[in-house]
């Protein structure tokens, strides 16, 4: 903004060097440059002050696209005066004279020109592509085709302003065409998490029948091993006690052998004592007997001797010897 100074009838301003000044005295245009210091007298002039330095605009524009879908376009458009003494024909810049302040607003004016232009561009852009495409391309396409067509336009030539910066910060659909894009997406993606949980658990199934099996392997194995251990136990066993049965018939042989030799000897020796005895005379065997007899006893209290029994011993001593047979 330009600094005036009132002095009585006289007066002096003094602007910046982002700042194009135009004096204008009698119609004609009397100083025009940038970052000009002059005296004037207010009552005979006219001063228009155009900024030269770089602007930047808002740009929102809500469109439908090619299938009727709302979409959004977010972005900053840059822009600057080309040709100021064009401008100021075109859009009033005029100061006031005591402030130095703008009359009007031919700023807005200008953003106004560029967003109704840009508006345009915009729309039919969108217009012209189904809300999938505009999507998958992004913003990039549309700030390309926005800054041809800002560049182009003959309403900004004509004033001498230029666009020289073309921003998208976003292309977006309304939330619920964007939740209805986004469901297939997350369906998608919650399906792989779910295929991913899956095949998880199903390791771990596969992991656990794995080791189910190993163990049930190992359990039968024990058992067969058990089962041939005791399987031979068993034979040792009954090997154990056939050995030993056969050694006690071994041993019961023999004893019966020792016992059949010593009855066998005790049966001949009787069969020879009896055969002694069978040839000795009856008195003979009578006194032996008696020898046996007394022999066996501690004590003898009482003898009967009958005269039958003295008779037959006494004729049994006069008997005349038998003589051996020829």
């Amino acid at each position: 903004m330009a600094t005036i100074r009132n002095y009585g009838f006289i007066s002096q301003l003094r602007s910046e060097a982002s700042s194009h000044i135009i004096r204008f005295r009698k119609g004609r245009v009397a100083a025009s440059g940038r970052g000009l210091v002059f005296w004037f007298r207010p009552e005979t002039a006219s001063i228009a002050e155009i900024p030269m330095d770089d602007r930047e605009m808002t740009l929102f524009v809500r469109g439908r696209s090619q299938d009727f879908q709302a979409v959004s376009v977010q972005g900053t458009i840059g822009w600057h005066v080309t040709e100021p003494e064009r401008l100021a024909e075109r859009v009033d810049f005029s100061i006031g004279l005591a402030t130095g302040r703008l009359q009007s607003e031919p700023v807005e004016k200008i953003e106004a020109r560029i967003a109704g232009i840009a508006n345009q561009a915009v729309l039919q852009y969108l217009a012209g592509r189904p809300v999938r495409a505009l999507l998958d391309e992004g913003p990039e396409p549309l700030r390309q085709t926005l800054a041809v067509a800002l560049a182009a336009d003959p309403a900004l030539v004509e004033i001498g302003v230029a666009a020289v910066a073309v921003r998208l910060t976003g292309l977006a659909p309304s939330s619920e065409l964007e939740r209805a894009l986004q469901t297939p997406t997350f369906e998608a993606l919650q399906q792989k998490a779910d295929e991913a949980s899956f095949e998880r658990r199903a390791l771990a199934v596969e992991k656990e029948r794995a080791i189910a099996e190993n163990e049930l392997a190992t359990r039968t194995e024990l058992a067969r091993r058990e089962k041939q251990l005791i399987a031979e136990e068993a034979d040792n066993a009954r090997n154990r006690a056939t050995g030993i049965a056969e050694a006690g018939q071994v041993e019961a042989e023999a004893e019966a052998n020792r016992i059949r030799m010593i009855e066998g000897a005790k049966v001949d020796a009787e069969q020879q004592r009896i055969a002694v005895y069978r040839d000795l005379p009856p008195a003979v065997l009578m006194g032996l007997a008696a020898q046996q007899l007394a022999g066996k006893l501690d004590k003898i209290e009482h003898v009967n001797i009958t005269p039958d029994l003295l008779a037959s011993v006494l004729g049994e001593f006069r008997k005349p010897p038998a003589l051996p047979e020829r």
